[in-house]
């Protein structure tokens, strides 16, 4: 069953979807010739939100984790896409070493990473799986609720190569974000393609810098199809040298919280948009949620409790926040299900290469159009994109579900352009450029 989507608010959006529909044929040509000068991450997902007046991503995942999410009717979209990239990094590769997160409990994580592996086995490679787990010293199998298996193996360092005993992989795809830092065994391999590249990992990676990217990204693509590039954008701004516990930072981010606020207002009032504007605190590095606050007012920055201040000062792999992105909050005005099933939701689109290749709704009954749905008590709905995100109909209506999944596909891939861009953009100088 498809959940049911109501989106309030629709016609400004409306108007954004039929300005898509109308420049197709220039979107794609332009999206195009992008592809031919930058090259995309392996693989992202991009959270969107939809706000009716506006609709535009409000974080990028580069190691993503929700493949399992992903409706059955999607493998063959992503298989297609996977042998792509595959095509242009290492046309000759047999052998892949995946590499996942330390999870050995967290059931649905390791699906996804079942069916990473499951697509890149029918691109026609041998993959292995080799864990950072430490003390991980022999073969380790791990069962999933489905009753298949993964089976986990040590690393093994050769040179400027990695493997495992009898395994020289030609390439090494991560699906761990190395949030605690990037361990000396991933260090110099010379001798093999990484990908994603390690400073894509938030040892290193600031969501910042990838909306900086965006930023350009925006404004370009709204010059092309005629629109305010606000309509896809949401405002952000930095501060540094944050120290929740002790109280540090805290004017510096109370002014910057006024300042995307008034910004947000003076869009409100062009638009003559009846909405209370809020912005999101987030770490600039890190996920799953953590580390993230609502703001409505910059004084509620000041009277922050030890218990916010707790929660705001921690993130994954128990990493201390010290610089925080305040990024304009977009009101998500989709819901899927109904009565007390009811929940506020948010697109999630996935891509392979510069490739759609599906989609879900993160879906949470518990938490508001302003509030932050990647939180405990969440769930996804698999079956919510009853089409593909790549094929419009022209012979209906905007607001169609394929015109609608359409426009999400567009957004996300503007985001994982912005994300090669900061790749790009961020790449050390003693890393090789990738392949276009």
């Amino acid at each position: 069953m498809v959940p049911r989507l109501t989106t309030a608010l629709d016609g400004p959006l409306l108007e954004i979807e039929r300005r898509f529909l109308d420049a197709m044929p220039e979107i794609e040509c332009w999206m195009r010739s992008q592809w031919q000068e930058h090259s995309p991450p392996f693989y992202g997902s991009v959270d969107l939100r939809n706000a009716g007046f506006k609709l535009a991503p409000v974080d990028m995942n580069l190691f993503p984790g929700g493949f399992n999410n992903l409706d059955a009717s999607f493998r063959p979209l992503c298989v297609q896409a996977a042998m792509s990239a595959i095509d242009k990094i290492c046309p000759d590769a047999r052998r892949l070493l995946l590499i996942p997160e330390n999870h050995t409990r967290n059931t649905f994580y390791l699906q996804n990473v079942a069916q990473i592996a499951a697509i890149l086995r029918l691109t026609g490679l041998e993959v292995r799986l080799g864990s950072l787990l430490p003390g991980l010293e022999q073969a380790t199998p791990v069962e999933l609720p489905d009753g298949s298996s993964l089976l986990l193996e040590p690393l093994v360092r050769r040179g400027q190569r990695l493997g495992l005993a009898d395994f020289e992989p030609c390439a090494i795809l991560l699906n761990n974000d190395l949030s605690s830092g990037i361990p000396d065994v991933l260090r110099g391999l010379g001798e093999q393609v990484i990908l994603p590249p390690l400073h894509a990992g938030w040892a290193t990676r600031r969501k910042s810098n990838h909306f900086a990217a965006y930023d350009d990204v925006a404004n370009d693509f709204a010059r092309l199809v005629g629109i305010d590039p606000w309509r896809i954008n949401p405002y952000f701004s930095v501060c540094d040298g944050v120290d929740f516990h002790d109280r540090r930072g805290e004017e510096c981010l109370a002014a910057n919280v006024a300042g995307v606020l008034e910004l947000i207002r003076d869009k409100y009032r062009q638009y003559d948009i009846d909405e209370t504007p809020y912005v999101v605190v987030k770490a600039d590095a890190g996920t799953y949620g953590m580390g993230v606050m609502t703001v409505r007012n910059a004084s509620q920055i000041v009277g922050l409790s030890r218990r916010q201040r707790n929660k705001m000062s921690v993130i994954k792999e128990g990493m201390t926040v010290s610089q925080v992105i305040i990024q304009e909050g977009v009101h998500t005005y989709e819901q899927v299900g109904s009565g007390e099933q009811e929940g506020v939701a948010e697109p999630v689109v996935y891509m392979i290469d510069r490739f759609v290749v599906g989609g879900f709704y993160r879906v949470h009954n518990q938490r508001g159009k302003d509030e932050n749905l990647n939180a405990p008590g969440m769930h996804f709905e698999p079956l919510a994109f009853e089409t593909s995100c790549c094929l419009p109909d022209h012979c209906q209506n905007p607001d169609a579900a394929p015109n609608r999944f359409y426009v999400y596909g567009v957004v996300a891939r503007l985001a994982q352009l912005a994300a090669s861009l900061e790749l790009e953009r961020t790449r050390p100088a003693e890393e090789p450029p990738p392949c276009v």
